[in-house]
């Protein structure tokens, strides 16, 4: 009965992942000063919304723990490269330092999914600690395979977005861009999952946790 407290909550889940992006946006959004020539004000508002994220990021890492009974690697990694590079941004008063943290992320993922992939081994199944029902070991390859290059063409866009966007359209392109992007990927991914063997009761699962940054 123990264990049952611990099911995973799709609700919960999206609020663990994208919650502290979420407080990151609208913290910048209300200190964002009206003349973006005001680069001292902007440089402020990027401060107070980082250490917003990291704040978030960090609680959101616990209430997982609380509340679904484990913290998966990639939200371990995830959290700590939020604070790094956070941590670079206010020491350094730099926004670059933000900026570059989802790059190095999909980056990381996408190689070491790759990688794995090369060598026979499906990463993602151990990154989420999950074993989707009825899902067989080439189901698993083929997923790795395609968030492995799902995540590189994320960090591609991202580098493209942060050479031509002001800060402030970057920061609304993390939630109007990458995360419907992540969804309709996800959602893409369920036919294939289902001819390897998914279980129709763990589709939802699919959709609830995706990886994420």
């Amino acid at each position: 009965m123990a264990e049952a407290g611990k099911q995973k909550s799709g609700w919960l889940n999206l609020a663990v992942d994208y919650g502290p992006v979420i407080v990151f946006f609208a913290i910048y959004k209300y200190y964002s000063p009206a003349d973006r020539e005001n680069s001292v004000a902007e440089v402020l508002a990027v401060i107070k919304g980082t250490v917003s994220f990291m704040i978030a990021a960090v609680i959101a890492l616990l209430v997982s723990k609380w509340k679904l009974g484990k913290v998966s690697p990639m939200l371990w990694l995830s959290t700590l490269l939020i604070v790094g590079f956070g941590g670079l941004t206010v020491l350094l008063h730099d926004p670059i330092w933000i900026q570059v943290k989802p790059t190095a992320i999909y980056l990381l993922f996408g190689v070491t999914l790759l990688v794995g992939v090369w060598r026979g081994k499906a990463l993602l199944k151990i990154l989420l600690e999950a074993a989707f029902e009825g899902l067989d070991d080439a189901g698993w390859m083929k997923l790795s395979r395609n968030w492995g290059l799902f995540f590189l063409v994320l960090a591609a866009v991202n580098e493209g977005l942060r050479h031509s966007l002001s800060f402030g359209d970057w920061i609304a392109a993390k939630l109007w861009v990458f995360l419907p992007a992540t969804f309709l990927f996800t959602f893409a991914q369920i036919p294939m999952l289902m001819r390897h063997g998914l279980a129709a009761e763990e589709q939802a699962e699919v959709l609830e946790n995706p990886p994420h940054e």
